[in-house]
């Protein structure tokens, strides 16, 4: 699931080592799984993000606010798979993507599960929703500050337990420093 892109990929390249980050662990022979980035709690997040994301050159969509693809970047971060979401109102988003999961012979969908940058007391559950209800597997990804590392977990099979799940995923992150602790 390569975009076969090499300029691309040396700029991601590049913008780790501008940045003096690197990748720790490998992406998983899969075809479809749901991608999970935690924590979210800075806009360097994205920079970091979309950085690693070229470098391993994965052809990955990811969902944003809308209002990041008005204007000049709209149409780049489009191609370098954006999908705007309005998240002021339902637009039955989880359906969308379980379609769009059905539909595709090769999809990775990377979402950052607390849905926003400010503190919140949990995360939003249609991560686990999509890929619970795609049937595909959830990777998790942390970007750890202290480290500098983009930590590509081990994917997990969803359960019929959200709260189970989630406690698994807990248990990866919880040695993942983010930007802004607390």
């Amino acid at each position: 699931m390569h975009r076969h892109r090499p300029v691309l990929q040396a700029l991601g390249r590049f913008g780790l080592s501008v940045l003096r980050w690197n990748i720790e662990g490998d992406l998983p022979d899969l075809r479809k799984f749901v991608l999970v980035v935690a924590p979210h709690t800075s806009n360097w997040d994205f920079v970091v993000a979309l950085s690693a994301d070229l470098a391993l050159d994965m052809e990955a969509s990811w969902m944003g606010k809308h209002t990041v693809f008005h204007g000049p970047w709209g149409g780049w971060l489009r191609g370098l798979g954006g999908i705007p979401v309005v998240r002021s109102a339902a637009h039955n988003v989880v359906a969308q993507m379980v379609a769009e999961f059905g539909g595709r012979d090769q999809m990775i969908l990377a979402l950052a599960p607390e849905g926003t940058r400010r503190k919140v007391p949990g995360w939003k559950s249609g991560y686990w929703q999509i890929a619970h209800q795609a049937g595909v597997p959830i990777l998790p990804v942390g970007l750890d500050f202290a480290r500098r590392a983009v930590v590509i977990g081990s994917p997990r099979p969803t359960t019929d337990s959200l709260g189970d799940d989630e406690a698994a995923l807990m248990a990866f992150f919880a040695g993942i420093t983010p930007r802004h602790p607390g």
